[in-house]
């Protein structure tokens, strides 16, 4: 019998309302995944859905006249007589009318790539042969950790040649203090004096040469002569041809290039050893339509998610570059975000959504998309009242993905529904479908 009741009903909620304006519903439900708006909610029951404007409201707690005495009564036309007890068993939601942003954003696609000034490669820099491999995929090494150790017939040159030019200059300096002494005293001759000082300036000539071969090398001449004295002591365990590879700079070694025994450096042979990643801070490429590229500008916030399952990943990152080139397949720019990563929860390769901000403005009275409805082609609010609820048209100025500016009928401050407002409309309706009875 009461289905038969609400038949009219919602003929007559078809006839005098339509829907409110919205965005597109892929758009919608990708800017929900990103929480950037609201979900679709849940059915209050199997006939009614909250993103159904013109659905008919389900059975109310409420009785009719003779029905236990008790029922909703109707005011004037446009007010709803609703207890807080009933409100509250419907699920409509209200909340104060306050002022707010709008922000439009610009929904693309993404894919996570590493950050490229947080990716190095550790490179072989002289020819040789991998004697130690100290570091395993995944480990995390500190700028300056010794990663790998080279077996170099020309590293062992060169520090000889240092070495050979540090004794030559010693013995050289001891030399011309000598002759400087005598000549002081006249006991030598001018020319042995000069050729002495000429011999001595020579040798720290070859001194500093040498030390700044091993320096292109890496090398520390310090360490270098620091070494050749321990050796002396294990002369069979000479590092004279040993070349430590140091990490460039913190991070996590996430690839390996050759196995202990391995040829590097030269022509032909592997040029790195390892690749080290700072994954603390990642990019996300964006190919963003040449058509919407006027709206997105560098330093705008973009909100990253995956949106797949349950477990969806959300994140909210800078754009840090646009390309001034155009891909000549899709016309399409490039664009990088800058993403934080402390946690190592944005792997590189990952597929996102991300919501690039585009307008942000502020307006002295925002309400959600949901609050409002159409009834005989007029937008209308639901007001809270000391009874229920009261309609109220409103005029809509400048609007976002879930929200609208109210320019008339509403003020700061004001009580209104915000959720399940359709059922207040379907209400509204049966009473003026009765009194035309």
């Amino acid at each position: 019998m009461r289905a038969l009741l609400l038949l009219p009903i919602l003929a007559a909620g078809i006839a005098i309302g339509g829907a409110v304006p919205g965005i597109a519903t892929h758009t919608q439900g990708a800017l929900a995944r990103l929480g950037l708006g609201p979900a679709p909610a849940a059915p209050s029951t199997p006939a009614a859905k909250p993103d159904d404007h013109d659905q008919p409201a389900k059975p109310a707690a409420h009785g009719h006249a003779g029905e236990e005495g008790e029922g909703k009564e109707h005011g004037e036309a446009g007010e709803i007589h609703m207890t807080a007890e009933q409100i509250t068993s419907q699920e409509i939601g209200t909340a104060s009318v306050a002022g707010g942003t709008l922000s439009r954003h610009l929904v693309v696609p993404g894919t996570v790539t590493p950050d490229a000034d947080r990716l190095v490669r550790v490179p072989a820099r002289v020819v040789g042969t991998v004697a130690e491999m100290r570091k395993r995929l995944g480990d995390k090494v500190q700028k300056g950790d010794v990663v790998a150790v080279l077996d170099s017939r020309e590293v062992a040159d060169a520090k000889s040649e240092f070495l050979t030019a540090g004794v030559q200059a010693e013995l050289q300096k001891i030399n011309f203090e000598r002759q400087q002494k005598l000549i002081s005293s006249q006991a030598t001759a001018q020319v042995s004096f000069d050729q002495a000082r000429a011999t001595y300036q020579e040798s720290q000539l070859r001194l500093d040469l040498a030390r700044q071969k091993l320096s292109a090398l890496g090398l520390n001449a310090t360490e270098v002569a620091a070494a050749a004295k321990r050796d002396e002591a294990t002369p069979n365990q000479s590092s004279l041809r040993l070349f430590p590879l140091r990490a460039p700079m913190d991070g996590r070694i996430v690839e390996r290039k050759v196995d202990v025994g391995t040829k590097v450096g030269g022509e032909g042979d592997p040029a790195d050893v390892y690749t080290i990643a700072d994954l603390s801070t990642v990019w996300v490429e964006l190919a963003v339509p040449t058509t919407a590229l006027i709206n997105v500008a560098e330093g705008a916030k973009v909100l990253i998610g995956t949106g797949t399952d349950e477990k969806t990943l959300r994140a909210e990152g800078q754009v840090v570059f646009i390309s001034p080139f155009l891909n000549a397949d899709t016309r399409s720019a490039r664009v990088i975000v800058a993403l934080p990563n402390p946690d190592q929860t944005w792997r590189p390769g990952t597929f996102v959504t991300a919501a690039v901000a585009i307008a942000e403005e502020t307006v002295p009275v925002r309400v959600p998309r949901t609050a409002l409805q159409t009834l005989e082609g007029k937008l209308v609010a639901f007001v809270r009242t000391d009874e229920g609820f009261e309609r109220r048209a409103v005029k809509v100025g400048r609007s976002d993905d879930d929200a609208f500016e109210v320019t008339e009928g509403l003020a700061a401050g004001d009580e209104i529904a915000v959720a399940n407002t359709f059922l207040l409309k379907a209400e509204l309706g049966k009473a003026e479908a009765g009194d035309d009875d």
